[in-house]
Order: structure tokens, then C-alpha cells, then sequence
């Protein structure tokens, strides 16, 4: 299912953007705390649809990082919901660390709209 909506997103974002490559590592962790954030914050505010809009690249971006890298699909779905699970709880705690990372994954996130 996931796989399906990935590639409804791709065909909407159209041409590809000039960015740079990140390792899955990055991708993942990204994914999740975006994922989380969008989820805890709901998609009501600007911020919110922000957030679901770096949510659905960095989901994207991992999925792309797992491809090339050899990765078997449903493993790495798996391992960005652990992500995802992880970052709510980091998040909802209020660490520090957890919403810099976030304010970093935002700003490498492209303009999707």
C-alpha cells in the first residue's frame, strides 16, 4: 500500500529537483521525525501541511536511498516506522536534540508546492 502511494506522490511532484544525495541513514532518520511531527501536529495549520509536505519527501527520499542501496523494500518501510514511533516519543518529550534535527531535515526538505 505504501509502495502504491509513493508512486502517486512521485507522478504529482513531477520533474525532478536539483538536490543533493543523502545517505539512507539520513533519509530515515529524517522520515521519521518529519513523519512524527506532521502527525503530532496535525495538518490544519500552515505549519502543519509544511510538515506532512516533508514528511511525504524524506519518505520518498528513503525509499529512493533503500533502492539504490540494495535494500530490500519492506525492511526499510519497517525501519522508518521505528523511526516514526521513536520521534514521537523524542518529540513529544520535548528533547532538544530530536527538534534540532527536525529544523535541519525542514530546511534541506525542497519546495514541494
Amino acid at each position: 500500500m505504501f509502495i502504491a502511494v509513493v508512486t502517486a506522490a512521485l507522478a504529482v511532484l513531477g520533474p525532478a529537483q536539483t538536490t543533493r544525495l543523502v545517505s539512507y541513514d539520513e533519509a530515515v532518520r529524517c522520515a521519521g521525525l518529519t513523519q512524527a511531527a506532521s502527525e503530532l501536529e496535525g495538518g490544519e495549520s500552515r505549519y502543519g501541511r509544511s510538515l506532512y509536505d516533508a514528511a511525504l519527501y524524506w519518505s520518498l527520499a528513503a525509499m529512493q536511498a533503500a533502492t539504490a542501496a540494495g535494500r530490500d523494500p519492506d525492511a526499510a518501510e519497517r525501519e522508518q516506522t521505528r523511526a516514526r514511533l521513536d520521534s514521537v516519543k523524542r518529540l513529544s518529550a520535548g528533547e532538544a536534540e530530536a527538534r534540532e534535527v527536525l529544523q535541519s531535515c525542514r530546511q534541506k526538505t525542497p519546495r514541494l508546492g
